[in-house]
């Protein structure tokens, strides 16, 4: 069932909507899913699609309530724009909103409101057009105890503890985990686009989180669901940065093991023909972000290198 989370008038006889599909069966849990916060993440919208997909066509191992919230901010996936469009502003540092403040806020906390009790949130966002990361959950350190056994449960390649990553704040998952209401943070791929593989490890993901929770009677097939890395501690993370401006060439995918020294690419000046300096890595470990966007600037981040032990599914390269 399609139903109204909040509605505004704008200014020429128009309607600024958001809706959910809220689907149950049961007096079970509630899990919601939620996306479209930034308007140039589209990994979601097909997750989103995924489910309901999922749900919808067998509905008879359906034992609670799935909510599914394709789009926060339609304004900017309409004009493939981060942040709302008129507004100046992203949609993800305003929550919880006010219901006597502008109108943003008020939607901000019309969505909040609405959101609040749930039993899980999942809200899913992709990478921007820079960076491309591998499938993976960031949490906060202050909810980790909580939050990290529910992301295990979904199998995702990647748990980042992490100091800053989902913790300003102004959040949609600060102000829900803050007053009880837990809330996942997925991440994946790369702004702009779709990763239909990604997308469908997320989903089986969900689903056997879903299934762990009582709120779908039917577990995903095992091999679907593997062990999560779990990257704990600022020490363990080793940022790559560009030494020099130009054009970053690459070869290299995230999801693989590196070496110490290993080439990860080069930065080039397409004017002289010259390689203006080699990227190598600074230890061993799995890259799970790389840079996507090739023109780059001094200092700007190149990838990240999780310095862990390496897990038996991820092979050396």
């Amino acid at each position: 069932m399609i139903q109204n989370v909040t509605s505004l008038e704008m200014p020429v006889d128009e309607e600024f909507r958001i809706v959910k599909n809220h689907i149950t069966r049961g007096k079970g849990k509630r899990i919601c899913i939620v996306t479209g916060t930034h308007g140039d993440e589209l990994e979601g919208q097909y997750v989103c699609y995924l489910i309901a997909k999922m749900v919808s066509e067998n509905k008879q191992h359906l034992t609670g309530t799935v909510d599914i919230y394709p789009a926060l901010n339609p304004l900017g996936i309409d004009t493939m724009q981060r942040g709302v469009p008129a507004f100046d502003l992203d949609m993800n540092r305003i929550f919880p909103g006010d219901s006597r403040g502008s109108m943003i806020e008020k939607v901000a906390h019309d969505i909040y409101t609405d959101l609040s009790g749930a039993d899980m949130v999942i809200d899913i966002h992709a990478s921007n057009i820079f960076l491309r990361e591998i499938p993976q959950v960031r949490i906060s350190e202050m909810t980790a105890p909580t939050l990290v056994p529910s992301a295990q449960k979904m199998g995702i390649d990647f748990i980042w503890v992490h100091q800053a990553a989902t913790v300003l704040e102004s959040t949609l998952a600060h102000a829900l985990n803050s007053t009880g209401t837990p809330c996942l943070v997925a991440e994946m791929g790369v702004g702009g686009r779709i990763s239909h593989s990604m997308c469908q490890h997320l989903v089986d993901g969900i689903q056997n989180l879903m299934h762990s929770m009582g709120i779908w009677d039917e577990a995903p097939s095992p091999e679907k669901i593997g062990e999560s890395i779990v990257c704990e501690g600022a020490d363990t993370v080793s940022f790559i940065n560009a030494q020099t401006s130009g054009i970053f060439i690459t070869e290299i995918h995230n999801d693989m093991m590196v070496r110490e020294g290993q080439s990860i690419g080069q930065i080039i000046e397409p004017l002289t023909g010259k390689v203006l300096s080699n990227v190598l890595s600074p230890c061993d470990g799995l890259l799970f972000t790389i840079r996507a966007y090739p023109v780059v600037y001094e200092g700007s981040l190149l990838g990240r290198i999780f310095r862990g032990q390496p897990q038996s599914s991820k092979q050396q390269n």
